[in-house]
């Protein structure tokens, strides 16, 4: 397991906002709510909208919750 897919899977658990950029657009303040897999592909479900996990760079968890 990727230790960035720990570390998103421990945000959402502790639901704390994240910082990451996706396909060259930063993205602050969002809320993970849940990390699926389907077919070996992780997808990111946020309060705005849904990513694929591979795509997401530059990942930082905030110290603040929601």
């Amino acid at each position: 397991m990727n230790i960035e897919l720990r570390f998103l899977q421990k945000a959402i658990e502790d639901k704390n906002f994240i910082v990451f950029s996706y396909e060259n657009q930063k993205f602050s303040h969002i809320k993970p709510l849940a990390l699926k897999e389907e077919q070996g592909v992780f997808t990111l479900e946020t309060n705005k909208n849904s990513y694929n996990f591979y795509k997401i760079k530059k990942l930082k968890i905030l110290k603040e919750r929601f």
